[in-house]
């Protein structure tokens, strides 16, 4: 099905798509999304909103949070998931696949060589101060998307006090992702089928303050000819990403049976695709107990480790799972070399763990532009984004505790349940990169990539200094 065409010079017309942007220079601007996701779902939806909302003016502002609040509902990475809806509506699923696929390619490259270091001469000092600088940007990334998404999303005292009360729930009760979200989602449908005012906000007819419009946005205000839904589209569309998820998967399980490494990483991953809700802190909990007491892939406190190198280097944090499949095969060879196992064992885990991200987009993502202007969807969406920036601030506020200082003791009291910082644990140089990143970010308006590459170089330093133990 074609798209309605849109005027521009001949010459431009040849090379772009029916909204003018060339997927030329759309590949250049993943790229640079890709390279530059860094510090979880917070700030890599700063990142995406900032290039894609505010310089590249492709979506609106209330597209981009309709989009970012669908793919808060579904397993899986948010964020990568976001970028997949993006380049699907820019650029069909030519657009969605370069999206969603650079948008990884960053780090399964460098996830996959910090396993091999690890696999062969463990941690590795150098390697530990780059990150260790790293985590003093990326603290300062993530409280300005908190800012940023906070500041266009939070319009009234209604969704200020969904925010607050996710924030509460989530951070105090320990109350589960998917309720919080299921709760809010219904408060605002119940709100948008009443239309009330304070659920209709972010509208892409554009009052003031309500950043871009649709009609200011490159991709306009109606719903391309692609991204509409039909019969035939949405059951190729199943039929494809499922065979790509599950078809490997059958395979290895009839070649290995269901005792092969190779076949127990398969089949783990597949469900933890299906369960990993709220993003990778949600099931890495349960990850690295089973794969630490059932398994036995990985030694106590590895996880850790592989944490620590999916929240330094770009990509979704659920890229740990990598590091899982690596260390597994690594570790169980069979008849293979162990590198090349580990590798193998790696891509395995990385491949049924984001196939089902695009299966998700694909199929989903039609239904979901269509009911964009629905009052009622509207408002459940709306409330939504509220609710996601109170659970934005637990993830802001988590990394901070983990980034700043070495130790962190369970508070309980009745039904509160949080970890609160050991104040004599504080880890001084990360304290004062972390205020000089936000510094340099919130008052000197510094862009992400000089204050990555200061603090990164700062963390070298004190390395080399022998300030860092």
């Amino acid at each position: 099905m074609n798209d309605a065409s849109i005027t521009m010079p001949p010459q431009r017309q040849r090379e772009a798509t029916p909204h003018g942007v060339p997927l030329r220079e759309a590949l250049g601007v993943w790229t640079r999304v890709a390279m530059l996701s860094f510090g979880g779902p917070a700030g890599q939806i700063a990142v995406m909103h900032r290039i894609l909302v505010e310089e590249k003016h492709w979506v609106s502002e209330h597209r981009f949070l309709h989009a970012l609040n669908y793919c808060m509902l579904l397993p899986g990475p948010e964020a990568q998931q976001l970028a997949t809806y993006v380049g699907w509506l820019m650029h069909r699923t030519r657009g969605g696949l370069i999206a969603g696929g650079l948008f990884i390619l960053p780090g399964i490259v460098a996830i996959m060589a910090l396993s091999w270091i690890y696999a062969l001469f463990g941690k590795v000092g150098i390697v530990s101060a780059l990150f260790f600088g790293l985590k003093a940007a990326v603290l300062a990334i993530v409280f300005e998307a908190l800012v940023r998404i906070g500041k266009r999303s939070l319009k009234n005292r209604i969704l200020l006090g969904l925010a607050a009360a996710a924030f509460v729930a989530i951070f105090f009760l320990r109350v589960p992702f998917p309720v919080i979200i299921l709760a809010a989602g219904l408060i605002g449908y119940v709100g948008g089928r009443a239309d009330l005012a304070q659920f209709q906000v972010g509208g892409g007819h554009g009052a003031a303050g309500q950043g871009l419009t649709d009609a200011e946005s490159v991709l306009g205000e109606g719903v391309p000819a692609h991204a509409r839904p039909s019969v035939r589209g949405v059951v190729q569309a199943a039929a494809v990403w499922l065979a790509l998820w599950l078809g490997p998967v059958i395979a290895i399980l009839l070649a290995l049976g269901p005792g092969d490494v190779f076949g127990q990483i398969a089949v783990f991953f597949s469900k933890m695709a299906m369960v990993t809700f709220g993003g990778a802190y949600a099931v890495l909990a349960y990850v690295a107990q089973q794969a630490v007491e059932h398994y036995g892939w990985l030694r106590p406190g590895e996880m850790l480790d592989g944490l620590g190198m999916a929240e330094t280097t770009p990509g979704p944090l659920i890229m740990v799972l990598q590091f899982v499949g690596f260390m597994a095969a690594f570790r169980d060879p069979g008849t293979l070399p162990p590198l090349v196992a580990g590798t193998l064992g790696g891509l395995l885990a990385t491949w049924v763990t984001f196939t089902p991200c695009f299966l998700w987009i694909f199929v989903g993502a039609p239904f979901i532009e269509v009911l964009r202007d629905n009052k009622a969807l509207s408002g459940a969406l709306s409330a939504i984004t509220a609710a996601v920036v109170g659970v934005i601030l637990n993830l802001a506020i988590w990394f901070a505790i983990h980034t700043i200082f070495a130790q962190a003791h369970p508070v309980a009291w009745g039904p509160i349940r949080f970890d609160a910082p050991v104040f004599q644990s504080v880890n001084v140089w990360a304290l004062l990169l972390s205020v000089a990143a936000v510094i340099a970010m919130f008052r000197f308006k510094a862009g992400m990539v000089p204050t990555l590459a200061a603090t990164s170089a700062a963390g070298i330093a004190l390395y080399l200094a022998g300030a860092l133990s």
